[in-house]
């Protein structure tokens, strides 16, 4: 490889001494160069892309020529350079002399400044002065602006709220808020060490807010003189003043007992228009209908009466209800805040539970208050009508229509009410009167209690208790009432009409022999028992008719079996053997050892027994014939013969296991009195015969 380097080769011209030492040589010394320069370099590129854009062709002449005309452009550009720079030299010298001017211009200006700062500077600290004074002065104008914005009321304000002459209106609510507002806010200026200011303001304040509440209030009074309740759209300036009123308690309930009294005399003269069908003061109202002329009977009387309170009561309550439930929030607090404020409150012992506001409680005393008028001349209508009536049964229906309404009333007003209590004394009246008629009654008819039908048939005083006694279930059956226990709410009913009648027929029923005694009885229970049952509240009742009749009904049947025994000539026979029992062999010896003598006594029993039977249950049943109840006395001739059967099914069995113990004991060949040959009836015979 070393053998083919030539001698331009950069590896062998650096390496070989040879070449260091012809360094005088051009020609090597330029290929030296030219061989050592790097063409990577930024600024030889640079000039062959100059060389390119001058279009230079590369010939001898070019390469000859082109360092003088290099030389010759660096000359020219440099000559350009110092021109320009002479007229810049130019333009520096003309700006220093203007520098120098403004210099003496601006030193004399300096100076003159100087002196006139001196000859103002008093002016310009005392206008300084004044200026921070202005500022402070706006400020405190400001300040004063909205302090008397705030806590000072105009004239046009105090007047609104303050003279009567004028109205109630948008201006006068407005202008009371903001008394309100700074009365509260006074509160603020009394936390400074000058109380005056506030003391002032809060006083001047109270003046005005007292008499705008006067005003309101004398204004609401003359509202409700005019007031039109039936009209469905009352104002709501009424109830926006009512609102506001409400903060002063007293002038608020003030304002409640003038509504109600002039109510109670609107209301009374309506109720005596619709009594008589003319007016309190005696004009004649074609329009209505007297309730007292057009009432047929006392009922319909008392319950036109009660059916026009209700309905104007509940007029009254749906008209109220636009006044104060409607805004009753906003009247309980304002009540609150007005309960807050008062020296009674403020000084209530701690913990102590006070009365809060309650708008439907309110409301409900009001209407009840409006109704009184009228109510007391109802009482008085409903107590003569009460007084003179003679009629049990009415006297019952008017006590359940006057406990309907007050339940009716209760549930609408509350049961504290005046009117409520009122018809619970016109209720209890009524009862009273009820309970007096019935007991009347019953010791009207006390000489009926003596005389017992014949036949044994319920006696007609009762038979005329219980149908008015059924009247008056169907009454209490329809009507609403609020107790939960309906049966023990009809108890007392039962008590005054329908338990002194049961008593009499026991009574009369004690004067008879049996079984009569208990037929009578039966009868009377069975026909009372019948009259309860289509209603639900007189279970307990009904259930302790059933007992009583069952108790008799035991006594029928052993009176039936007595006479079974008796007719049938074995009741000696049944007693003697009844006790004895057939495990027990000394028992049976004792029917075993009836004699010979004993014969003669079965024979007469046995032929008594075949007499009887043909025509017993005839005969027994015979003796229940009055018992109006035949699937009754069926049962208890059934029951009875069954005990008599199954009697003589023991005497039965002891007569063949004594005639069996004989034969034992005599043997065979021994002849011997059968007693079931004495007495050849079987209980078959005895079952066919009495079913």
């Amino acid at each position: 490889m070393a053998s083919t380097s030539g001698p331009l080769s950069p590896q062998s011209g650096s390496a070989s001494p040879s070449l260091a030492g012809k360094a005088a040589n051009p020609l090597s010394s330029k290929v030296v160069t030219v061989l050592s320069s790097s063409y990577t370099d930024t600024e030889f590129r640079e000039a062959l892309a100059l060389l390119d854009e001058r279009g230079i062709s590369n010939t001898a002449e070019t390469r000859r020529r082109l360092r003088l005309d290099l030389q010759k452009e660096v000359i020219d550009s440099n000559g350009e350079i110092i021109d320009d720079f002479a007229k810049v030299a130019e333009q520096l010298r003309r700006i220093g002399a203007t520098i120098g001017r403004l210099n003496d211009t601006f030193r004399g200006m300096k100076t003159q400044i100087d002196a006139a700062h001196t000859a103002t500077s008093a002016a310009l600290t005392e206008a300084s002065q004044l200026m921070t004074q202005r500022r402070q002065i706006e400020q405190k104008q400001a300040l004063l602006t909205a302090f008397n914005a705030h806590f000072v009321l105009s004239e046009d304000e105090i007047a609104a709220l303050t003279q009567t002459s004028e109205p109630v209106d948008d201006l006068f609510f407005a202008t009371l808020a903001k008394a309100k507002r700074i009365s509260k806010d006074c509160e603020i200026l009394l936390g400074f060490e000058n109380q005056t200011l506030g003391l002032d303001i809060m006083d001047q304040t109270s003046k005005h807010l007292n008499l705008g509440f006067q005003k309101l209030y004398k204004w609401v009074q003359k509202e409700f003189k005019t007031l039109n309740l039936e009209n469905p759209q009352i104002g709501s300036s009424i109830r926006r003043a009512l609102r506001v009123l409400a903060e002063r308690p007293t002038l608020f309930q003030n304002c409640l007992d003038f509504f109600s009294e002039a109510r109670e005399t609107v209301l009374s003269n309506a109720f005596y228009t619709a009594l008589t069908g003319r007016t309190a003061s005696g004009v004649e109202d074609s329009s209505t209908k007297p309730i007292e002329l057009v009432a047929h009977d006392v009922l319909r009387y008392v319950g036109d009466m009660l059916a026009w309170m209700h309905s104007a009561a509940v007029g009254e309550r749906e008209a109220l209800e636009g006044l104060f439930v409607a805004e009753g929030n906003e009247i309980a607090k304002g009540i609150q805040a007005g309960r807050d404020k008062e020296i009674w409150r403020l000084v209530a012992d701690e913990g102590e539970e006070l009365d809060e506001f309650d708008a439907v409680k309110t409301l409900n005393e009001l209407v009840d208050r409006d109704m009184s008028g009228a109510a007391r001349m109802l009482r008085q209508r409903v107590e003569q009508v009460i007084q003179t009536n003679e009629e049990t049964i009415m006297a019952y229906k008017l006590a359940n229509l006057l406990g309907f309404y007050k339940s009716t009333f209760s549930r609408m007003l509350s049961s504290e009410s005046s009117l409520v209590a009122m018809l619970a004394g016109l209720e209890g009246e009524a009862l009273r009167q009820f309970r007096s008629l019935a007991r009347d009654h019953v010791a009207a008819i006390q000489s009926d209690f003596q005389q017992t039908p014949s036949d044994l048939r319920p006696p007609e005083f009762l038979a005329d208790a219980l149908e008015q006694l059924a009247a008056i279930m169907k009454t209490y059956e329809t009507a609403f009432t609020a107790s939960n226990d309906r049966e023990d709410d009809f108890e007392p009913v039962l008590t005054e009409a329908f338990d002194p009648f049961i008593s009499g027929a026991e009574n009369m029923a004690k004067s008879l022999r049996s079984p009569s005694s208990s037929i009578f009885l039966i009868n009377c229970l069975i026909t009372a028992q019948s009259s309860l049952v289509p209603f639900e509240f007189t279970r307990r009742r009904r259930a302790k008719l059933e007992s009583q009749i069952e108790e008799e009904k035991r006594r029928l049947v052993e009176a039936q079996y007595h006479f079974f025994r008796t007719s049938s000539g074995l009741d000696t026979l049944i007693t003697s053997l009844g006790a004895l029992s057939e495990s027990n062999r000394e028992d049976v010896g004792k029917v075993a050892s009836l004699d010979a003598a004993q014969a003669p006594s079965l024979t007469q029993a046995s032929q008594v027994l075949d007499n009887f039977l043909p025509s017993a249950l005839m005969d027994a049943v015979e003796k229940l014939k009055h018992l109006q109840d035949a699937r009754l006395a069926r049962e208890i001739t059934e029951e009875a013969a069954e005990r008599f059967c199954v009697d003589f099914e023991h005497v039965e069995e002891m007569l063949m296991l004594a005639d069996e113990l004989a034969e034992e004991e005599k043997g065979e060949e021994e002849e011997f009195q059968s007693l079931r040959a004495l007495f050849p009836r079987t209980s078959g015979d005895i079952r066919v015969l009495l079913s």
